[in-house]
């Protein structure tokens, strides 16, 4: 059981050279469109000739009674521990055994240390503080790699392993928007990402070019890679989901450091009670408070007036926030927010009905040709004067928006003392100290 990410790693590196385990299917959830395709013979081994079909979630039942499914393997984040539950119930009630792997079975070792960013929910801000630990560890004179967490929407041979580093990298590769939220910082900043499908091809590649592995997570998931040093935030605006959601939980119980994010506009009493929460359930975690500040462009000239807000799409939706940077931009600005309900075009409504926690803000979807044209209708029939992208994405690049644009832009920024900058150059300090020619630059490629 997956959405084209953990489920196809869980497969390669569990099940895929594993002649006593058939694999008869994958299921798809959470990400629009990707069932009714096949993982592909290339990707899926010499044990499956004819690939794995991908059907959708609600189809469990139907394969475990005509396949004969002895085992079920939840893979994918997240997912309220209730709701991962219920889906064991299903598949118990079928008859199939209910499998979580975990890091030991799963997690590749890496030849160069990796520093892994993790959270306990969807849009904590792993990103920002990714792209924080990228520019301190090259200030320490490392050359890093990042690694992304895989969103393989498209053609998956061709998405095996991929590398970018320039906006004509992103073009080729014709990215979603939900993929150009993640890779397009680090092409900004001048640095490198990759992603993919098969991520032990993709970390040995990373490893060639790298002094160390940047594991940049996604949703709240572990990392594919075994982490020298384990870092996972926390969401004071949704007190209590850093023990109420898988594998988040697990992330916080694992952390070597824990970061309570967003403490800048959370209140003072829900920062406390996290850091409460978190102490309790990981005493070993070094804490560090962090804000991350908002900056948006030309915010004096939105003052009373009507924008329609566009957010980053995994936050608002599975992360279930009801808004998120732009919001928040765009309010502090004292701009007029349009709903974007009346004007919304396709699966663009239909996310309103699958998301009602959504807010008077616009998803920023775009997972194919259809629902970027979507999106560009709707901003084009919104009655408002000026649209906030809180999206990472300059969607300018994407589709047309007839109306001025006023990005927001957020950062990390430490706020504790000594803070994660000082912990990263503590860890390298220590880490060199103990094993230099393990931490020794890589040979140069050609």
């Amino acid at each position: 059981m997956g959405a084209a990410g953990r489920d196809f790693h869980n497969f390669n590196v569990r099940y895929r050279r594993d002649p006593a385990r058939r694999v008869v299917a994958f299921t798809a959830a959470q990400i629009p469109r990707i069932e009714g395709r096949r993982y592909p013979p290339e990707l899926a081994g010499p044990l499956y000739p004819g690939g794995i079909p991908i059907f959708p979630e609600e189809e469990l039942e139907r394969l475990i009674r005509e396949n004969a499914v002895a085992e079920v393997a939840f893979s994918y984040s997240d997912i309220s521990h209730l709701d991962v539950m219920h889906r064991a119930s299903r598949a118990l009630a079928a008859g199939a055994s209910f499998v979580l792997l975990g890091p030991r079975e799963t997690q590749l070792k890496s030849r160069r240390p990796v520093v892994a960013v993790t959270a306990v929910r969807t849009g904590c801000g792993k990103s920002p503080a990714s792209r924080f630990l990228l520019a301190r560890l090259r200030e320490m004179g490392l050359t890093v790699a990042a690694v992304r967490h895989p969103m393989p929407y498209g053609d998956l041979i061709r998405q095996r392993l991929q590398r970018f580093s320039s906006f004509a990298d992103l073009d080729a590769a014709r990215c979603t928007v939900e993929e150009r939220e993640e890779y397009a910082p680090y092409v900004e900043g001048g640095g490198t990402v990759f992603a993919g499908v098969d991520y032990e091809a993709i970390l040995r590649a990373a490893e060639a070019e790298a002094d160390v592995i940047l594991w940049d997570g996604g949703n709240n998931d572990f990392p594919f890679f075994a982490p020298d040093l384990h870092i996972t935030l926390a969401d004071p605006l949704r007190p209590g989901h850093e023990r109420t959601y898988h594998p988040g939980e697990a992330n916080l119980l694992m952390a070597d450091i824990v970061i309570l994010a967003k403490t800048d506009t959370a209140t003072p009493g829900a920062v406390e009670a996290l850091r409460r929460s978190v102490e309790e359930a990981n005493p070993r975690a070094r804490v560090i408070e962090a804000a991350m500040p908002l900056a948006l462009d030309r915010a004096g000239e939105l003052r009373g007036r009507p924008v329609l807000v566009v957010e980053d799409g995994p936050t608002v939706t599975h992360g279930e926030m009801p808004h998120g940077a732009g919001w928040l931009a765009a309010q502090a600005a004292g701009a007029r927010i349009v709903d974007p309900r009346p004007f919304a075009r396709g699966s663009l409504r239909e996310a309103y009905r699958r998301y009602p926690w959504l807010g008077p803000v616009l998803p920023a979807v775009g997972y194919g040709e259809e629902q970027l044209r979507e999106m560009e209708e709707t901003l084009a029939a919104a009655a408002c004067e000026a649209v906030v992208l809180g999206t990472p994405v300059d969607l300018g690049r994407l589709i047309r928006i007839p109306h001025p644009v006023h990005r927001v832009r957020y950062a990390y920024e430490d706020r504790s003392r000594p803070g994660l900058a000082e912990a990263i150059r503590d860890w390298w300090r220590d880490r060199s100290s103990a094993n230099p020619v393990a931490d020794s630059p890589p040979e140069q490629v050609r």
